[in-house]
């Protein structure tokens, strides 16, 4: 009886620890299919998303449509272009190439490229891998968008952005930078005598078998392929860029399976040794001794004090982000088939959940008294000068940057921690030394801010104009070749949507001029001699932007 009693207890044990083990999987997959679910629409673009623990896939699921013109469901089998991760491929084969004795980090670039003109700076392949070099980023040029559909070969490229003036000296400061590992690529070309698309199909993705992964191509049949889109008004397919100028940094494609394969390799050493590998995760700094928070190819962050590292990718049509949390040896990768549709919070959020650190939002904040609310209210200097001013309004704290022209609002989570919307970025109160204090926080980014006597600047003030006018203004503006604003209305607001970005909200001053809340920018519509619409002025930075009504 005794021993058929404790078979039973046994049992009931075993059944019960399955059985929670089975309730948290099912939490935590419920979780990140109403995650996935409130963002990527099921008749719209779609995600492909997985998750995985001690290298094991938890979660494996797509969402929305491949191809929209087909109307085919997305699948995890998708292929995507993954843009800049293709930087952590880079930099993997210049280490590759560095345990090979054929390159060094502290090489100049004038090694591979002689008549590279440097001013007379020492830029190394070290400050390229970690965008420290000060050369400019091509992207960040205005005439790119006359060559972007241009085939061209790396030097031919590489010609087009190196007369441009520097943006500081090497080392100097950190500006993310496709210019750097555009030329990484050329140098593994040059040092390994094979092409950069050879050498990580060969080296790379033949050695560890990711099928479903390539050097990007228009041309080529991929099996699997998902469609690119983007969306102003509405859905289109995405505009045309030529790959051979992402190039090494980012013209790869893959899957979300390829991604796992990929991660553990870099987990188990495969391609590298240890200590080699630790090169790409060390967070390096500047000649002045500040961090950067990015190592070879990988940017290094935290979830709610939990190190991380991450990369995202984002490419006419596609966006990407991939982040592994290694104390937990826990890896989300998610592709998504619009660059209107980033995948970046989405995965910060799953990754919080998967290590059990979810992300405090907008839902989970508590009821605060006025009295509460109103303690930390006034201006909080940083140790950089900004000024962060707290402001209450109904009964609601509000967060506004000097300079910024909007104010966001902040909810609390405990009487002195409040929090942004997504939940990534926070202040912390406290009062020392009889002072009020504000610890701003975004994610691995701390800053403390002390208060002082200074007034918060008056919001604004937009004044109402006419739907039927507001009408008047709808339409596609060209600033450039491949770059457009559109304009469109709802009722008596007006919006705006640059190619590839998110829409935004105009606010009038008055019938022709209307203003930006999100960053400091203005808008100016222009009539030709019959009253019609014909243009409009962008003024954001300094800089005059004039674009010509095409639709």
């Amino acid at each position: 009886m005794k021993t058929t009693h404790l078979l039973k207890y046994r049992f009931l044990s075993l059944f019960l620890i399955l059985f929670c083990i089975t309730i948290q999987s099912q939490s935590l997959e419920s979780k990140i299919d109403n995650i996935l679910e409130s963002q990527f629409k099921s008749n719209e673009t779609g995600v492909s998303a997985l998750v995985a623990k001690d290298g094991k896939v938890v979660y494996r699921k797509a969402f929305g449509k491949a191809n929209l013109e087909l109307d085919v469901a997305m699948t995890p089998e998708n292929v995507f272009q993954v843009g800049s991760i293709t930087k952590q491929f880079t930099a993997v084969s210049i280490l590759m190439l560095l345990e090979e004795g054929k390159l060094n980090l502290e090489d100049e670039i004038t090694k591979f490229i002689p008549d590279y003109p440097t001013k007379g700076k020492k830029i190394t392949i070290h400050h390229l891998l970690t965008h420290t070099s000060g050369i400019k980023s091509y992207t960040s040029m205005s005439s790119f968008g006359q060559v972007a559909t241009l085939k061209k070969s790396p030097l031919e490229f590489i010609d087009f952005f190196k007369k441009e003036p520097m943006d500081f000296n090497p080392g100097e400061k950190y500006l993310y930078n496709n210019s750097g590992y555009f030329i990484l690529g050329y140098i593994i070309e040059k040092v390994s005598g094979m092409s950069y698309p050879e050498f990580i199909q060969k080296r790379i993705f033949d050695k560890i078998y990711m099928k479903s992964s390539y050097y990007g191509s228009h041309s080529q049949l991929i099996k699997n392929r998902a469609s690119g889109y983007q969306k102003n008004k509405e859905f289109t397919n995405a505009q045309y860029i030529s790959l051979t100028l992402p190039y090494a940094a980012g013209s790869i494609m893959s899957s979300v399976d390829d991604m796992l394969k990929w991660q553990t390799a870099i987990a188990t050493n495969v391609f590298v040794k240890e200590n080699t590998i630790r090169k790409a995760f060390t967070n390096y700094t500047l000649n002045n001794g500040d961090k950067i928070n990015y190592g070879y190819g990988w940017s290094l962050d935290e979830i709610n004090g939990v190190s991380t590292i991450e990369h995202g990718g984002s490419i006419p049509g596609y966006k990407s982000m991939g982040v592994f949390v290694p104390s937990k040896n826990v890896y989300v990768i998610l592709f998504s088939n619009c660059d209107c549709k980033s995948p970046t919070n989405v995965a910060i959020e799953i990754a919080a959940l998967t290590i059990d650190k979810p992300i405090l939002k907008k839902e989970n904040s508590i009821q605060l008294s006025k009295e509460q609310l109103g303690k930390w209210v006034g201006a909080y200097q940083f140790k950089d000068k900004t000024i962060r001013y707290i402001t209450l309004k109904d009964e609601q704290l509000y967060s506004k940057r000097e300079g910024s022209p909007q104010s966001f609002k902040i909810y609390p989570s405990s009487p002195n921690i409040f929090s942004f919307e997504d939940g990534l970025i926070s202040y912390e109160f406290s009062i020392e030394d009889g002072k009020k204090v504000a610890l701003f926080k975004n994610r691995i980014n701390k800053e403390k801010g002390v208060f002082v006597d200074k007034k918060a600047p008056k919001e604004q003030v937009a004044i109402e104009v006419s739907e039927n006018v507001l009408k008047t203004y709808e339409g596609e503006y060209e600033l450039q070749p491949n770059f457009i604003i559109t304009i469109t209305s709802k009722g008596n607001q007006l919006f705006a949507q640059a190619t590839g970005q998110p829409q935004f909200e105009l606010f009038a001053e008055s019938e022709t001029k209307f203003f930006l809340k999100v960053v400091k920018a203005s808008v100016e519509f222009h009539k030709n001699e019959t009253g019609g619409i014909e243009s409009l002025t962008l003024f954001q930075g300094g800089a005059i932007m004039k674009g010509n009504k095409i639709n």
